[in-house]
């Protein structure tokens, strides 16, 4: 089920007791989730993740705009008639019912001719807590069992009514570091064994980037960019997407362009052609530094972290507005770093240039 929205907005009402403007959660989205995909929504703490997951629900009614569920228009439908699946980050089961019981609870709430028997409830529940891995412990209740484990139960529970879209609240964040890898592969799995259409939310890159076909970035209710992890990854549309993404994150320069030649500070680091000249944001993601005795990019050498595989640069430059220099060199470079500078040349498709108003900047090399 491909889900459409069409300049949806949301706003609150400031309750602060002074006369100020409402508050926009979400600021005429308008784009479209493909059928049967895995989409993620990316972004940090209060940019309105959650609200546009609840106005998809049925939860929270848009100020302006419409949603549809492929061609039906499911803006005034109240959630029980959305046929969606929610899954929170607090699992919300009911402590006092087994796994089978809290699995069964949306069929048991099924009224006129949707009401099914016990014996066919039953089996819809055993079915859903098999594709969660679960199917070993119907008995037990939520106290019985671990973060993982009742996550999981949250899961099946929204899937037991095969729901043309399933929406997760952040449902990772109360797992440990382990089991929070573990259940979203699990989730992965899940989606394309069901192929219903997914719209996870996090405020954790990593979780977006690894599982999701696309992913939605967002950011103070405004939509940012939205396209396949890696082409986020590549070619972020303006500065703050690619501050976001990427750990260790993105170093930032005060550079600019004269006369065809790019400059971070005071240092011409490579020819380019397309920019007008000026002053630019430049961008160097940790992987676009490779170490070359004379590279025309020299900064002060803080010291090396060894990571097994690669090395951390940390060094230091005057032009950086985004503290220290983190260079990821591969670990057999690492011999070749000595005295207390080093030099790298940068890789032009790790290098970003952004123009004052945050946007980014097209160039090619010379």
């Amino acid at each position: 089920m491909k889900v459409v929205l069409q300049h949806l907005t949301k706003r609150f009402p400031n309750r602060s007791g002074k006369r100020l403007p409402d508050v926009v959660a979400v600021d005429d989205f308008d784009f479209e989730i493909p059928d049967g995909k895995l989409i993620g929504l990316l972004g940090p703490s209060g940019c309105g993740k959650s609200t546009t997951l609840n106005l998809i629900s049925g939860l929270e009614t848009p100020t302006s705009g419409r949603i549809l569920f492929g061609d039906t228009d499911v803006t005034d439908l109240p959630p029980e008639n959305r046929g969606v699946g929610l899954v929170f980050q607090n699992y919300a089961l009911y402590p006092h019912m087994t796994v089978r019981q809290n699995i069964m609870f949306p069929l048991q709430n099924l009224k006129g001719d949707k009401k099914l028997p016990r014996d066919v409830m039953e089996k819809k529940a055993l079915e859903a807590a098999k594709l969660v891995q679960i199917d070993n412990l119907m008995d037990r209740k939520p106290s019985q069992m671990s973060g993982g484990q009742q996550q999981r139960v949250a899961i099946a529970r929204a899937l037991v009514k095969m729901p043309s879209v399933l929406l997760l609240d952040e449902p990772l964040s109360n797992l440990d570091a382990r089991l929070r890898l573990q259940t979203r592969e699990e989730i992965r799995r899940i989606q394309n064994e069901t192929g219903i259409t997914t719209i996870f939310v996090t405020h954790d890159q990593e979780e977006a980037m690894s599982i999701s076909d696309l992913i939605v970035v967002m950011k103070d209710g405004v939509l940012q960019q939205i396209d396949k992890p890696q082409a986020v990854y590549d070619k972020p549309a303006n500065l703050f997407v690619a501050t976001f993404l990427g750990t260790p994150a993105i170093n930032v320069f005060k550079g600019s362009v004269k006369g065809g030649t790019l400059y971070v500070g005071e240092d011409p680091v490579m020819n380019i052609y397309g920019p007008a000249d000026g002053d630019y944001t430049v961008g160097i993601r940790p992987e676009g530094f490779d170490l070359e005795e004379k590279g025309p990019f020299t900064a002060a050498l803080d010291r090396v972290e060894v990571m097994g595989r690669d090395t951390s640069v940390v060094c230091r430059h005057p032009a950086c507005t985004s503290g220290d220099i983190r260079a990821i060199i591969p670990s057999e470079d690492a011999v070749r770093i000595s005295g207390s500078s080093v030099s790298f040349r940068l890789k032009p498709g790790k290098l970003h240039l952004f123009a004052p108003d945050g946007r980014r900047v097209l160039y090619e090399v010379r």
